[in-house]
């Protein structure tokens, strides 16, 4: 049965949470390292208690990827479309202090911490992000691509901006983000996986850049060569050159184009993308995460299996229907 609007917006969020829960007990950890303390991924595992970031923490616990997205999600709603950029420096800073209050070591990212701590020590806010060419503004954006149709692209873009000028206000920065975020639009208006993932690219290549220059190798050009190889390569050639020649790191121009070519590969088996891709090593919390994303904004939340779903809303307390339900009422 084709999945409704609402289906394809809580799939987006259910998605996302479930491929971060199933990285987080295998984030920052090599491949070899993961298939040590677990074998091959089939689902969701506690984490081993010499988990670099999450050690010990429980199997269907999700990490800051879904905790910033809902936090997004807020500030949309209550913004009526818009995200305030000093609103989100000061919700991610009270995040952090929380999490940091109840132990938690999954704290903010590079370019985000980087450049929220000099929100904290007084600097203006149109000066920050600009070496942030991680994939923070991009993990957390799917629900920019719930609240916004790509039927106005000038304002499309405008909304990924707000969402990651402070903290990543460089041209790999914002292109991640809105990869991410048009691939999950498209989905939301009932397109099929590997039409978006194309549609995608074709669009963020026709944005004006914004953000400032970085040397780092360009996410849109290394994306399109990723596709390329998810579509040919056999397994092993394309697990090859995920490891040898992507990269899984946080960097945008390595995580977002591992997503996007294991959101191509399996887009008919999304939860082989998101096992694979817990797999990897590296961020693996992040790749799965918006690669669940993309795949649940196209599939609905029923592509996923129920039972790993269920236990990911008990253990981390999510109800994301009330959040979909109010993104979309503000989609134009």
């Amino acid at each position: 049965m084709t999945p409704s609007i609402k289906d394809r917006a809580i799939g987006a969020l259910t998605g996302l949470a479930l491929g971060d829960a199933l990285g987080m007990p295998t984030q920052s950890m090599s491949n070899s390292d993961i298939i040590k303390a677990y074998g091959a991924i089939h689902g969701l595992n506690k984490a081993v208690p010499y988990q670099p970031i999450a050690p010990s923490t429980p199997a269907g616990s999700i990490t800051d990827d879904t905790e910033q997205a809902i936090l997004i999600s807020q500030l949309i709603i209550t913004g009526k479309g818009h995200i305030d950029p000093l609103s989100l420096a000061t919700t991610l800073l009270k995040w952090e202090d929380d999490m940091r209050a109840k132990g938690s070591l999954d704290l903010l990212g590079p370019s985000t911490k980087l450049a929220l701590e000099q929100v904290r020590n007084g600097e203006d806010i149109t000066k920050t992000g600009k070496t942030g060419t991680t994939n923070g503004a991009a993990m957390r954006v799917t629900p920019v691509g719930i609240a916004n149709s790509l039927k106005n692209l000038a304002q499309f873009a405008d909304r990924v901006y707000e969402s990651c000028r402070v903290t990543h206000y460089t041209t790999n920065g914002f292109c991640s983000a809105a990869l991410i975020a048009t691939a999950v639009s498209y989905g939301i208006e009932g397109g099929a996986v590997r039409n978006n993932l194309s549609e995608s690219l074709e669009t963020v290549d026709s944005f004006p850049e914004r953000g400032a220059w970085t040397p780092k190798a360009n996410v849109l050009a290394r994306t399109k060569v990723a596709l390329t190889h998810a579509a040919k390569d056999s397994d092993s050639a394309f697990f090859d050159f995920l490891h040898n020649e992507c990269g899984t790191s946080v960097e945008a121009n390595e995580s977002i184009p591992a997503a996007f070519a294991l959101t191509w590969r399996y887009a008919d088996e999304p939860a082989t993308a998101l096992y694979t891709a817990a797999g990897l090593g590296g961020d693996t919390d992040t790749i799965a995460a918006m690669s669940g994303a993309m795949l649940g904004s196209c599939l609905g939340d029923q592509a996923f299996p129920k039972d790993s779903v269920q236990t990911v809303k008990e253990v981390s307390q999510l109800n994301f229907e009330p959040l979909a339900i109010a993104l979309l009422k503000l989609r134009k």
